[in-house]
């Protein structure tokens, strides 16, 4: 095992002011330009530092807010704040070994993560990362290998990706012309969010789920995080989860709807917001693509705030309006959607 502090020197990106963001010259990246979660680039025409500078092939570990790490491949650019440049100049390690090592240990990152409104992992617990180091041959075909995993998983997402796209175009299809539009306040008994004190940990227990577990717009329960039964029946009391109703995570990856579909105790983060539809009104799963549409994505874009750390909050959630078709065109749709996912399960 090695630290990730005697791998590698971690160069940190500059911090941007809004009134260095222009349109001409070298784009500044921005954490959300690396998560996919970008509407706007800045770009910046001025003399910067030369270690801030990023070409195709460096490797960027996002520290703030959203952990990731990335490979960059969109040419030359500038390295905005709470970002890190890998400079592989300490010891001998292939780079995609390093890439596919740190990833697998952002579960860990996301455990020693400090603040209240931006979570962050500061440097000295970074640096203390271990990963395994085994000879440069080795990682060479530990990486060839999961290279190989990692195409048959992309050509599965892909293969998912068009399903999900026939379930957009069947949406606007059936709904795209309906005039009636509700509010997802008229439409739900809750819309609310996770505990915003965080509980007590534990190594095992009930699932506490983050952002990152609304993989897919589905709900996955594979955490490093669990809760007591007694803290379980607790917060419980505030978010009375069942199955149909729907979570949206509202920060970092905003935007991404996921109905809760397997009888799973568990609990949530503040990031992530809970909608308790009406079901005499919506069907969870059309409330759930209505949201996904286009015109619901754009809603969502046109209501989160902030610069740093873009923020969906209830109260806009609450101001999302969708069409409101009669139940029964809902079913019909929801029956669509089920009939195509099972076809991504038989693939």
């Amino acid at each position: 095992m090695i630290r990730l502090g005697d791998v590698a020197t971690y160069i940190n990106g500059y911090a941007f002011k809004p009134k260095d963001r222009g349109e001409v010259g070298l784009p500044i990246i921005r954490i959300q330009d690396l998560t996919g979660n970008a509407y706007n680039l800045g770009f910046y025409d001025g003399e910067y530092p030369k270690k801030i500078e990023i070409n195709d092939g460096d490797v960027l570990i996002s520290w703030s807010a959203s952990l990731g790490i990335y490979v960059w491949n969109r040419g030359k650019a500038l390295l905005n704040q709470h970002i890190f440049k890998v400079a592989f100049d300490k010891v001998e390690i292939d780079k995609k070994y390093f890439v596919y090592a740190v990833r697998h240990k952002l579960a860990e990152m996301g455990m020693k993560t400090h603040g209240a409104t931006m979570k962050h992992i500061v440097k000295k617990d970074f640096d203390a990362i271990q990963i395994p180091y085994p000879s440069l041959k080795e990682q060479m075909k530990i990486a060839n290998n999961l290279d190989k995993i990692s195409k048959v998983i992309e050509d599965r997402k892909t293969e998912i990706m068009l399903l999900d796209n026939l379930i957009k175009a069947r949406f606007v299809e059936m709904f795209g012309d309906c005039g009636n539009m509700v509010s997802l306040n008229d439409l739900c008994l809750i819309i609310t969010d996770g505990t915003h004190q965080p509980p007590k940990f534990q190594e095992t227990g009930i699932p506490f789920i983050l952002v990152s577990n609304l993989s897919n717009n589905t709900v996955t329960y594979n955490t490093v995080k669990y809760v007591s039964e007694e803290t379980y029946d607790e917060l419980y009391k505030r978010t009375p989860i069942e199955l149909g109703d729907l979570l949206l995570s509202t920060v970092g990856s905003y935007g991404h709807p996921a109905v809760v579909t397997e009888d799973i105790r568990f609990l949530f983060q503040r990031h992530i917001a809970y909608l308790k539809p009406k079901r005499e009104l919506v069907n969870s799963f059309y409330l759930h693509s209505a949201l996904l549409a286009s015109d619901g994505q754009r809603q969502i874009e046109e209501k989160v705030k902030g610069i740093a750390q873009k923020t969906l909050n209830l109260s806009e959630i609450r101001k999302i309006m969708i069409p409101f078709p009669k139940l029964e065109e809902q079913n019909a749709f929801a029956a669509f959607v089920h009939h195509v996912d099972k076809s991504k399960l038989k693939e």
